[in-house]
């Protein structure tokens, strides 16, 4: 919907401060909330993809990566004659953010394999339950595992997140909404653990940017 405008990579190089989602730009132009788009590429090893929109944001379906699965593989892939960029991790290391509630750390992995581990705990007043995962990364475990696993957000948040001009046309269909006892408000899990299973999709979504297979192991 912007003629004229040149494709935006996919790449770090290209991605742009937002909070709560994944953002990519170019000169005037910008994509928002790619991550399950490129979780469901990168889980299904596809590397070549053009994606033509005409609108500001990927749509959000069910807060989940199934239906651009669904379609990607219903579509099929081509094997080409290019060799798969590839960058494994070489020493440890990790980065904390700045207010300490989020880290992540990286090491190499004993195999050409990506492993993400993700510990998730919103905290003791939290109705979103703690939950742990540790899953090594192919396309049979994203398309098992995690494609399915929706977008989550505690009902407290409702509120503030709509004045600040988020999810205006959202209902709790679509997405996962805690309430304050712990229960979902107009839905049911696909799995105990979904919340944490989204989690590790979103990293492979943002994993993704560097524009490459990754190997190694990342806790989250």
């Amino acid at each position: 919907d912007c003629p004229g405008s040149r494709p935006i990579p996919a790449t770090i190089e290209f991605a742009l401060p937002r909070e709560r989602r994944t953002a990519i730009g170019r000169d005037d132009v910008s994509v928002e909330t790619i991550e399950h788009v490129m979780a469901a590429l990168a889980g299904l090893q596809i590397d070549n993809c053009l994606i033509e929109i005409d609108g500001p944001e990927v749509p959000g379906c069910d807060g989940s990566a199934r239906d651009f699965v669904d379609v990607l593989l219903d579509a099929g892939t081509e094997e080409q004659d290019q060799t798969r960029p590839m960058a494994s991790v070489a020493a440890p290391f990790q980065v904390t953010a700045d207010d300490g509630r989020s880290e992540i750390r990286v090491r190499p992995s004993s195999q050409n394999a990506m492993v993400i581990e993700y510990r998730l705990d919103y905290g003791a007043d939290s109705p979103i339950p703690r939950e742990q995962l540790s899953l090594e990364i192919t396309p049979d475990s994203f398309v098992r595992e995690l494609a399915l696993a929706r977008t989550f957000i505690a009902e407290s948040e409702v509120a503030a997140l709509r004045a600040a001009g988020y999810g205006s046309r959202t209902t709790a269909r679509d997405l996962l909404v805690f309430a304050d006892d712990g229960s979902i408000v107009d839905n049911e899990l696909r799995f105990e653990d979904e919340c944490v299973r989204h989690k590790i999709l979103d990293c492979i979504g943002d994993f993704a940017l560097f524009g490459c297979d990754l190997y190694g192991h990342f806790s989250a």
